[in-house]
């Protein structure tokens, strides 16, 4: 018989120390907050300082044990030095993303650029300059955040689609590399939620009758409804669990 006491310590992330990218809003500041919840001490990770510290200052009104350290993922430079000023980190969420829409046809060198950069380049570069420590203490926990789009293409986000289909690929190869050391490397998978970033497609009428049709669920996703997928995959509860992408999207990539 398995105690509550052992099942609910497998969730606890007290004494870890997690490092968020793209942490200021959006679905990184909900993983921020997830994070925090469970326990764990997060470093608040982004391009700008002044909305990371409007974010931290929110995060510790209801009780969070936050810090925070700017940060580029396009640039190398930027990353290590913020990684040294994090810490030793135990968990990292790779969340930093951005989409940039239009014709396939129509994007530049540089529009392609910008996106692989960010999207997909960010996450190495992060994950290399982290998963240093984690190596050298034989433990750790790295989180891609990937999307529904790693399976479904829409036409005008061509370059997002194939940015987070490698993070797929990206997460299997780090979690045979690093699972030696005792290293888990999973990706979560959101689908459509109800976030700031996606108020005009939520205010869409016509879309969100399209979306709803199309999800088993018949909505939207909530932001909350990630918190316990991104938990688990943070924690003990998942030890034996690497190379994985789980999805959280309604069952929309489950059905044609």
């Amino acid at each position: 018989m398995i105690s509550r006491d052992y099942l609910n310590g497998l969730f606890n992330l007290a004494d870890k120390r997690a490092l968020v990218t793209g942490a200021s809003r959006g679905l990184g500041l909900a993983f921020s907050k997830a994070l925090a919840s469970a326990g764990a001490h997060v470093v608040l990770a982004g391009r700008s300082e002044v909305p990371l510290l409007e974010a931290a200052e929110a995060l510790r009104a209801d009780g969070a044990d936050v810090s925070h350290v700017v940060l580029d993922v396009t640039d190398t430079a930027s990353v290590d030095s913020a990684v040294r000023e994090a810490g030793a980190i135990d968990i990292l969420v790779n969340n930093a993303g951005i989409q940039h829409r239009g014709p396939l046809e129509q994007f530049t060198d540089d529009d392609w650029r910008r996106v692989m950069s960010t999207n997909l380049d960010g996450v190495f570069r992060t994950s290399r300059a982290v998963v240093k420590g984690m190596i050298a203490r034989g433990k750790g926990t790295i989180i891609n955040v990937s999307s529904v789009q790693s399976l479904l293409a829409r036409p005008s986000i061509g370059p997002y689609a194939a940015s987070k289909g490698a993070i797929g690929m990206l997460t299997k190869s780090m979690a045979g590399e690093w699972g030696p050391y005792d290293i888990r490397v999973n990706a979560i998978a959101p689908g459509y939620f109800n976030t700031d970033l996606n108020a005009a497609l939520v205010a869409d009428a016509d879309f969100s009758k399209w979306l709803s049709g199309r999800t088993p669920m018949r909505r939207w996703g909530e932001v909350k409804e990630l918190a316990g997928a991104l938990v688990f995959l943070a924690s003990d509860a998942a030890s034996f669990v690497t190379g994985q992408t789980l999805f959280v999207d309604g069952g929309i990539t489950s059905v044609l």
